[in-house]
C-alpha cells in the first residue's frame, strides 16, 4: 500500500495553483473541472509519478474553522522534505514567502514553517540524521 493522493484545503484554487507551482516549484498533474471547482493536483517535478497533492477547495463548512484552529495553534497542515533547508529558506524568502518559524534544529531534522497564502501553514523538513 502507498499514498497516491493527499490533500491540502485551499481558500482559492487559482491562487493556490500559482503559489504551489510558481513559488514552490511543483508541477500540475491534473486539472479537471468539477462544477465550480477543479480536481487540481500537483507533484514534485523530481517525482512526476509520485504522490499527488490535491489543492482542494475549502468549500465544506467544517474546513474553515479547522484550518483557522490549526493556524492559530501554529500547526502545519503538511510537511515537505527538502535536501537543503537553508537554500530553500533563502530562495522562498527572496520570493516573499512569509516564514512563521525560522529554520531550527529539531532532533534528527532541521525544520521551518511558512504560510502558503491559501490559509495553511506548511513545514519544511531537512533530514540531518
Amino acid at each position: 500500500m502507498k499514498i497516491y493522493v493527499t490533500n491540502v484545503f485551499v481558500d482559492d484554487q487559482d491562487k493556490a495553483e500559482a503559489f504551489y507551482t510558481d513559488v514552490l516549484g511543483f508541477v500540475v498533474k491534473n486539472n479537471i473541472p468539477l462544477g465550480e471547482n477543479r480536481w487540481l493536483t500537483v507533484v514534485s517535478k523530481d517525482a512526476p509519478d509520485g504522490t499527488e497533492l490535491l489543492l482542494e477547495a475549502s468549500d465544506h463548512p467544517a474546513v474553515p474553522p479547522y484550518k483557522q484552529a490549526l493556524v492559530a495553534d501554529g500547526i502545519p497542515a503538511h510537511s515537505f522534505q527538502v535536501d537543503d533547508l537553508s537554500a530553500a529558506h533563502k530562495r522562498l524568502s527572496d520570493l516573499g514567502v512569509n516564514f512563521t518559524v525560522a529554520p531550527m534544529e529539531a532532533g534528527p531534522v532541521r525544520m521551518a514553517v511558512f504560510d502558503d497564502t491559501c490559509g495553511n501553514l506548511i513545514q519544511l523538513i531537512e533530514m540531518t540524521a
